[in-house]
């Protein structure tokens, strides 16, 4: 059930219980944000959540999409949504093949597959560059996991919304495996860069978001691959 992270942020619990799927969260700070939208066989329907933390599906204002993923994209297709979509540019540019990963790159060969089910068709999908503002939030481009990436930090809150930035397993966060990601080196780039950021809030794509402390965690995490390198 829809449960509160923060004061202005609500996890939806559409996320089946780990690997499968990936959190939903809704941030409210005068208007209503929908960071993420899960799988398309949800463990609770998207909408039901949305209505669980008190919203109806019409006073959502915006969603903010962290990467091209089918298990954080595919919920849309189940939600009736009257608001803009936005996605990292170059994930944008990849469901809309305007741009094409190569066919021998693991998870490019899968999202060029994958595109031609989940189009993101008929919606209003706008493009995120890095240092973006989006209502209350600030757009960083975190390459790695997948070119587009995006997080989002939201000051008012003190969140940052990771995506697959990162995830937590077991209490721990750990970078995302080789096999899904398409840079992992990258990806330890973009997590120094956010470690550097100020926030309290880490609400990450898989495991469960962390309240308070997140930026410590990230650091903590940055300095170890830091060490690996």
């Amino acid at each position: 059930m829809a449960r509160p992270v923060t004061e202005a942020v609500t996890l939806l619990d559409v996320a089946w219980p780990e690997p499968i799927g990936a959190n939903a969260y809704l941030v409210d700070d005068g208007e209503v944000t929908l960071v993420d939208a899960g799988v398309p066989l949800p463990r609770r329907s998207l909408s039901d959540e949305i209505r669980a933390a008190g919203y109806a599906t019409g006073e959502i204002d915006r969603v903010l999409l962290t990467h091209y993923d089918i298990d954080h994209v595919g919920g849309l297709a189940r939600v009736d949504l009257d608001a803009p979509i936005y996605l990292g540019a170059l994930d944008r540019r990849l469901v809309r093949r305007s741009w094409s990963p190569p066919w021998s790159h693991h998870k490019g060969a899968f999202h060029r597959l994958v595109r031609r089910v989940y189009s993101l068709s008929g919606v209003d999908l706008r493009g995120v560059s890095d240092g973006d503002r989006i209502g209350g939030f600030l757009a960083y481009h975190t390459p790695g996991h997948n070119p587009g990436h995006t997080v989002y930090l939201h000051p008012e809150s003190g969140a940052a919304m990771l995506g697959d930035l990162v995830w937590n397993t077991s209490g721990a966060f750990v970078s995302p495996p080789w096999i899904d990601s398409y840079d992992t080196g990258r990806i330890a780039d973009s997590i120094d860069r956010i470690a550097e950021e100020r926030f309290e809030a880490a609400c990450m794509g898989h495991g469960e978001p962390v309240p308070a402390g997140g930026r410590d965690a990230l650091r903590a995490l940055a300095a170890e691959l830091a060490g690996r390198s």
